[in-house]
């Protein structure tokens, strides 16, 4: 179904919908009845095949069908009959029995949704939805950025800068380092998420198997239930009410919300970088940063990404806040507040295009990276005050506080300062020979964790 994109109320569907396209695959309303399609399907052929019916599996295969052809036309039919049923998934139930007839399988829709509540379909769906999505798409993007912004810490690894904590002038460190701080922060994260295992329940209208064990009372129950949800390559939840607990999708969207913040921070600084101009961004021709000021070139990539991130992670807050409470056996809240799942991801993946877009226009301006090092002497006061303290220097820091804090410092003055000191000669030609950009201690050797 074509979508004029200036008609779209949310923006992750019209304005940015390039960017999100590919979460409609996981998660439009059309992607969330075809999984709940599927999982149907793939009961009832689990069902057909066990001791209750024992057909052979090549009979069975032929309800893949109804999956296989599943189209926009299929759909829409779903919905033609939820019109009646005001019930989504029993109006799933009714399009696959009417498509069972089409086949001539009509002997057996009685066990269609057999045994089932909606919500052992609608848990086992968006488990799938969100454990594809994760696997296929949001980990290939979390990925890029990640090997992006690798790239260029390994590349400027030597590259001095000044360092700042309280937005003041510190200790110097380099270019790669502090890239290299969001790599090793990212990968730690991505590599939780990935291990999270997607988990479901299904096992009917509280949690008992009820219906099951009165139809089929010789029959284990939740070691075949297990296997069905096992063979889905979800993690079998054995103890819930009426509904999965969601406990499981709440830690791996908090995950998503730590990668998201590391995003924020990331960005962040790179603004920050920007607007001391130790990044300068490439200028494209036909771009306008102003429709005033014809100077501008703003980081518009990494202010739309801090934005989307706040999005997702608000709507992330809401989550983890409400889907692991329900009342008594279950109410629809989780059911409302899940279908927001594609909104999240997609204002995640908009953050890291965006990202990704905005660090690529980016390179180091040395020259001015050598000048603020030049222009910031004083950061050496550090070193000069620890070497004091290794020769024996009771005051060292005191010193040293005296002579820089607050106080205009050239090189020249911390070198007739350093000349006076009663120290070890070799100290002493250390912190003679010492300079801002060579005062980086171990950070070019720290780039080498993320290899």
């Amino acid at each position: 179904m074509d979508i004029n994109t200036l008609f779209c109320i949310s923006p992750v569907d019209g304005r940015y919908r390039k960017m999100t396209e590919k979460v409609a695959d996981y998660f439009s309303e059309y992607a969330y009845i075809k999984y709940r399609v599927k999982v149907e399907i793939e009961w009832l052929k689990y069902i057909l095949k066990s001791e209750i019916c024992n057909i052979s599996k090549e009979i069975v295969e032929n309800v893949d069908k109804i999956y296989d052809t599943f189209d926009m036309i299929s759909a829409m039919r779903v919905k033609e009959i939820e019109k009646i049923t005001n019930h989504d998934v029993k109006a799933i139930e009714y399009y696959i029995k009417e498509e069972m007839d089409k086949i001539n399988f009509s002997k057996y829709k009685n066990f269609v949704h057999f045994g089932c509540t909606s919500e052992d379909i609608n848990n086992i769906a968006y488990a799938l939805m969100c454990k594809e999505f994760r696997d296929k798409i949001l980990a290939h993007d979390m990925k890029e950025l990640i090997s992006k912004v690798k790239k260029k810490a390994i590349e400027y690894k030597d590259v001095s800068m000044l360092a700042h904590t309280h937005g003041q002038p510190a200790t110097p460190t380099t270019v790669g380092k502090e890239l290299a701080i969001f790599v090793h922060r990212w990968q730690y994260v991505l590599e939780k998420m990935l291990k999270i295992e997607f988990c479901g329940k299904f096992s009917g209208a509280v949690g008992n198997y009820n219906a099951h064990v009165i139809a089929y009372e010789n029959i284990d129950w939740i070691e075949f239930n297990k296997n069905f949800v096992n063979s889905l390559e979800l993690k079998f939840n054995p103890l819930t009410t009426q509904i999965e607990s969601h406990d499981v999708l709440c830690e791996f969207f908090s995950y998503l919300k730590l990668f998201n913040n590391i995003t924020l921070d990331f960005n962040s600084d790179m603004w920050m970088y920007i607007s001391r101009k130790y990044f300068k961004q490439k200028v494209i021709e036909t771009e306008v940063g102003s429709s005033v000021m014809p100077h501008k070139v703003n980081p518009i990539n990494h202010e739309n990404s801090m934005a989307n991130i706040h999005m997702a992670n608000s709507i992330i807050d809401n989550f983890t806040n409400n889907l692991q409470i329900s009342r008594m056996q279950r109410d629809l809240s989780d059911s409302s507040t899940l279908r927001n799942i594609g909104v999240v991801f997609s204002h995640t993946l908009i953050s890291i295009m965006q990202s990704i877009k905005g660090f690529e226009k980016m390179d180091v301006d040395k020259d001015i990276l050598k000048s603020e090092l030049e222009n910031n002497p004083e950061v050496l006061a550090e070193a000069i005050q620890t070497v004091l303290r290794k020769n024996g220097y009771n005051d060292a820091y005191e010193s040293l506080k005296k002579f820089t804090r607050g106080k205009e410092v050239t090189l020249k003055m911390l070198r007739d300062y350093i000349n006076n000191l009663g120290i070890d000669e070799k100290d002493k030609k250390r912190l003679l020979d010492l300079e801002p950009s060579t005062y980086v201690g171990a950070a070019s050797k720290l780039v080498d964790f993320i290899e």
